[in-house]
């Protein structure tokens, strides 16, 4: 267990550290938004200590009640208590950027590479990412799952995030996780650890929300007006990140009715884009990248991109503010107590279906995902060692 002693929540980075950083972690973390956070939580909580195991969960709980990509807003946040505006930029950049640009390689001619990446090294990256999530899921519900309360509220998240897996189910389990913890939980001790220092006042924060408002209402109205299309697009990828619950693959359907309805980018394209980006690191929003280029080359992508994850931006600085007193409140508390139980039973729901389900599917990805455990927990190998071996040994595999 971390002491709260040395957790460095006060000391700064510079952005370009907050750049280099998320970039690293941007080429490596394979195995969508649960796998990353826990590339995250072993880079920030155990490695770097930036903060504590429950203020690491308290803010992944924040991000799973907002609209967007959970991961990225979590990085966003982490680079905002670091370096401030241009910290949140860069851990977005960095975290974002690798993916997105061979995406948008990939659209510009060579899409045909997605069902030429081998088979057994893409297969190999899920068996790691299965690795990096069970890891995570340990430490988190050792520290966060302390009685037996705590402990039936994980179990039963878990239990509905499996058997119901509709775009709100996330949201309603934390709300009902809450309301239960002010109900039958104390507030825990853990929950008193100084949280983000975040250097944004709250009128900086309420305006940031107000331009979110104003953004989503009136893009469509402006693009109709005006009838130009790159603002069309613009506005059409700002309404997709901005009204997505429930993780980047709930994302899919509205890119779809966006680019796909409108004549953009024809059916299959869209979905040779959506195979490739699975192979890819990082977030699943940057599908945009690939969706963009298509439709305007490298304008369309950079546009795209920004326009979808805009919202998520707009809305970390915005709601940190608030969320910082809010957090010491002894109610605020509890249901963070209830919260944080219910995030460890999603993440082990996560681990199940679609990581376990499509990553371990015969004894000798099982034996690869314990010898990637072994290293990882027991040797401490750095995480991007143990996914790159993963991925070598998958592609010897399937030789």
């Amino acid at each position: 267990m971390i002491s709260a002693t040395v957790i460095k929540t006060a000391q700064p980075e510079s952005a370009w550290r907050v750049l280099l950083i998320f970039l690293r972690l941007g080429c490596i973390a394979f195995g969508g938004p649960v796998a990353h956070l826990g590339f995250f939580r072993t880079e920030f909580v155990e490695r770097r200590r930036w903060l504590s195991e429950a203020s690491y969960a308290e803010l992944i709980a924040l991000c799973q009640f907002l609209p967007g990509p959970s991961s990225s807003q979590v990085g966003m946040a982490l680079g905002l208590s670091r370096a401030g505006y241009r910290g949140a930029l860069a851990a977005w950049l960095g975290f974002t950027l690798p993916s997105a640009a061979a995406l948008g390689v990939l659209a510009m001619g060579l899409t045909s590479w997605g069902s030429r990446l081998p088979d057994g090294l893409v297969h190999g990256l899920k068996v790691m990412a299965v690795a990096v999530v069970v890891q995570a899921v340990w430490a988190m519900a050792r520290l966060l799952c302390t009685d037996s309360r705590r402990w039936a509220l994980a179990i039963m998240a878990a239990c509905v995030a499996v058997l119901w897996s509709a775009p709100v189910s996330q949201v309603l389990i934390m709300i009902v996780a809450a309301g239960l913890g002010v109900a039958l939980l104390k507030p825990s001790a853990l929950a008193h650890e100084q949280g983000l220092v975040i250097g944004v006042s709250r009128r900086a924060g309420a305006a940031m929300l107000a331009l979110f408002v104003i953004l989503l209402l009136g893009l469509p109205v402006w693009a109709q007006h005006s009838g130009a299309a790159l603002l069309e697009v613009f506005a059409g990828f700002y309404r997709s990140g901005a009204l997505v619950f429930g993780g980047g693959h709930v994302v899919l359907p509205l890119l779809e009715q966006t680019v796909v309805a409108s004549g953009w980018v024809d059916s299959d394209t869209f979905l040779a884009g959506y195979a490739a980006t699975q192979a890819m690191p990082g977030p699943l929003f940057s599908f945009s990248a690939f969706l963009g280029a298509v439709v305007h080359g490298w304008t369309g992508a950079l546009l795209c991109v920004l326009a979808i994850f805009l919202p998520s931006m707009l809305l970390v600085i915005g709601v940190l503010p608030f969320w910082q007193s809010l957090r010491t409140n002894p109610s605020v508390q509890a249901a963070l107590a209830g919260v944080n139980a219910a995030v460890v039973g999603l993440l082990l729901a996560a681990l199940y279906q679609p990581l376990w389900t499509t990553g371990i599917l015969a004894p000798m990805d099982f034996a690869l995902m314990l010898l990637a455990l072994l290293a990882l927990m027991i040797w401490k190998w750095p995480p991007w060692l143990v996914v790159a071996l993963g991925g070598a040994a998958g592609v010897l595999i399937s030789l």
